[in-house]
């Protein structure tokens, strides 16, 4: 029986597993390095180890730093969570060598597994359905062109030895081939120490689903049903459900049954995932299996009831599974939503910094939220950005999706951007509502990027009587402050003029217990809260319906934000709205002249020099952070003045990386539109491309 278990990895997927071990009366032990000194998990844990400094390469890394724990506490196994090491057969060999028990597969299995191009040969001697493509890793240009034109476009480069949507790059034509191997090479070498890639066909409109795994030692396998996981940005995942709403119960059986003969032909034991790609018809093809726990593991937990990390722990102790397939038995729907430290309307540039406010959603039945954070916790710039995984359980996909919402909307996290405005205009898309999702879902509804939801008619009303609430709550504070001037009290007003963006409204409204009954254009709306001054979640019911909407306090106004949208409201008397129409309007759009760090990161490449001419969408700069590149473009044309980076250098949040002549181009001044529309998806300057 295990005693002590060491836990090789950080964030929440620490937290995760010490919650399991620590029901199972087991005590635990953390690695950490310097950037995570004060983490939870690190507080969390009963023993905690120095490993190194912040890059992962110096710490969750460092094989012989951990076995250098291990032999420290006398921890007797080692979970590796996911990422980092997880997959990794020296660490799994090294562990096993000082005597602790690695909870995972055998070395073997990662070995066999973790190259994809050797997955993908046993996979088909397994009898799973394979993509078209290379062989092997392409070797050079000419015979990447090759095998491209022999399957046809698009295709998909993949790295070998990747995961996690590391060195993977689609090319739809034969001219973006050279850039996209480029790109695939680079990031598969700075991620996982091997730059070999190959090439696979793409397929269009694809669906991602993958079988989740489970087998002991001793032939025992199950298959605990599949997640539906297509909601992706550059193959990262966003938002995972299970069951998936477009499989039918045979696919479902011939796709187990695939997982299970390649279970079986690797000899695999713990858990593991069998992904797979899904056309439009329901055909599918093996993508690639991991070999450790998948972040989205909690929705099979809430359907099937099986905690996986127990049984990974149980099967690791050498015991038989408790059931057979018979055994499993699948209940309700859940969904998880990935909390993203990223700012969506900036092109999804990952944010770093210290978490100023951080307060979770009230437990509902069936939710779960893993997170590495805490109200002052630091997010860093070395490790992923996720910082949670939301997941909520209903007894079916519509339930689910209601408390998935009502989760996401009092989910409130200050001091860094975040993606939680994203994922609700995500969840309320009446095509997720549907179930009419791709992989290419992100990419198809949010086209120019995610600048927020468009509300509907009646949920720009909700918005606007919220606002008059508080306005009005905040008035009848100011009512009961002593020392008033005299001939000058705050009194109720039965009429308001409210401002939304452009439009202007003028509202009556009757003060009722609880709250207020609204007159708008002829429509009767009632808003009923225990809301107080002060709070900044605002929870109501508005013409009987629940809402939740966060607020902040703005000079003039409230901002109010609600299915995926920020929208400022100004409240104003009627006399006061009618002045306000002859105030002037300034404008404050310059152009830059300084490409500014948007974020503390390592320098890849400098694309530009001094004196050169770029155009708009010109590549100017690329910024490694969060284990992601970056790619800086231009937005119009411009000179380059100086250069104050080069390859290798770290940069801090608004260091300055390039100067610009503030002199246009002569032969690019009337240009930039033509531009924007030849080159798409392009950040203006001082921003991201758009890689979604």
């Amino acid at each position: 029986m295990i005693k002590k278990l060491l836990i090789a990895n950080r964030g929440e997927i620490a937290v995760r597993i010490m919650q399991t071990a620590r029901r199972l009366g087991i005590a635990t032990v953390a690695v950490y390095s310097e950037a995570d000194t004060s983490s939870l998990f690190v507080q969390m844990a009963d023993e905690a180890v120095f490993i190194g400094p912040s890059p992962s390469t110096q710490s969750y890394l460092n094989i012989p730093a951990i076995v250098n724990a291990i032999r420290q506490t006398g921890a007797d196994a080692v979970h590796p969570g996911y990422g980092f090491l997880s997959e990794n057969t020296e660490f799994c060999k090294a562990v096993e060598q000082e005597g602790a028990i690695f909870i995972g597969p055998s070395a073997t299995a990662i070995k066999q597994m973790g190259d994809k191009l050797e997955a993908k040969k046993i996979a088909k001697q397994a009898g799973v359905s394979i993509l078209p493509g290379s062989q092997g890793a392409v070797d050079g240009m000419k015979e990447a062109k090759q095998v491209a034109d022999k399957i046809g476009y698009p295709v998909m480069i993949k790295a070998a030895a990747g995961g996690g949507g590391k060195g993977m790059r689609v090319v739809f034509e034969e001219k973006e081939l050279e850039e996209g191997i480029r790109g695939a090479v680079h990031e598969a070498g700075s991620s996982f120490g091997d730059n070999r890639v190959f090439i696979e066909k793409f397929i269009t409109s694809p669906r991602h689903i993958e079988i989740q795994v489970l087998a002991d030692k001793f032939g025992g396998v199950v298959t605990l049903g599949e997640r539906e996981c297509s909601i992706q940005r550059r193959h990262q995942k966003v938002i995972e459900e299970a069951p998936s709403p477009f499989l039918t119960p045979e696919v479902r059986e011939a796709m187990s049954k695939q997982a299970v003969s390649l279970v079986k032909q690797v000899g695999y034991y713990s858990a593991g995932t069998v992904e797979f790609i899904m056309d439009e018809n329901r055909n599918f093809y093996f993508l690639e299996m991991n070999t450790r726990l998948q972040v989205e593991h909690r929705v099979t937990e809430l359907i099937t009831g099986i905690d996986l990390v127990e049984q990974m722990i149980r099967v690791a102790e050498g015991e038989r599974l408790p059931f057979i397939q018979d055994d499993i038995k699948f209940h309700g729907h859940a969904i998880e939503a990935r909390i993203y430290a990223e700012d969506p309307t900036r092109n999804f540039m990952p944010s770093v910094g210290r978490i100023s406010r951080y307060q979770e959603p009230e437990q509902i039945p069936g939710m779960v939220l893993d997170t590495g954070v805490y109200e002052g916790a630091e997010v860093s710039m070395f490790y992923d950005p996720m910082v949670a995984k939301l997941c909520t359980y209903g007894e079916n996909r519509d339930r689910a999706i209601d408390e998935m919402r009502a989760a996401l909307g009092a989910y409130v996290i200050r001091g860094i951007s975040h993606n939680i405005g994203f994922l609700e205009a995500i969840i309320n898309n009446p095509r997720f509502g549907k179930g009419h999702t791709t992989t290419n879902f992100i990419a198809e509804e949010y086209p120019n990027g995610f600048t927020g939801a468009e509300l509907s008619t009646e949920a720009g009303k909700w918005v606007m009587v919220t606002a008059l609430y508080i306005h009005l709550k905040l008035r009848e504070r100011d009512s009961k402050i002593s020392g008033q001037l005299p001939g000058h009290p705050v009194v109720f007003l039965d009429r308001w003029a409210i401002k939304m963006g452009d439009e202007e409204f003028t509202v009556s409204v009757s003060p009722r217990e609880n709250g207020y009954d609204v007159n708008c254009q002829g429509e009767h709306i009632t808003i009923r809260s225990p809301w107080q001054t002060g709070r900044r979640l605002f929870q109501g019911t508005i013409n009987g319906k629940p809402v939740i909407m966060k607020v902040q306090p703005l000079i003039e106004g409230y901002r109010l934000l609600y299915s995926g949208s920020s929208v400022d409201v100004i409240v104003r008397t009627p006399r006061a709205a009618a002045y306000a129409k002859y105030l002037p309007e300034t404008s404050t759009v310059t152009r830059p002249t300084r490409l500014e760090a948007p974020m503390a990161g390592l320098i890849v490449s400098v694309r530009v020099k001094e004196g050169d001419k770029v155009k708009s969408g010109a590549e100017l700069v690329a910024i490694e952070a969060m284990k992601m590149e970056n790619l800086i473009r231009a937005e119009f044309p411009a000179i380059i003045k100086s250069v104050h980076i080069k390859q290798g250098d770290s940069v801090q949040t608004g260091q300055i990386m390039l100067e610009f002549d503030p002199n246009v181009p002569e032969d690019e001044e009337e240009k930039p539109a033509k531009q924007a529309k030849a080159a798409p998806k392009t950040g203006k300057i001082g921003k991201p491309a758009n890689a979604a």
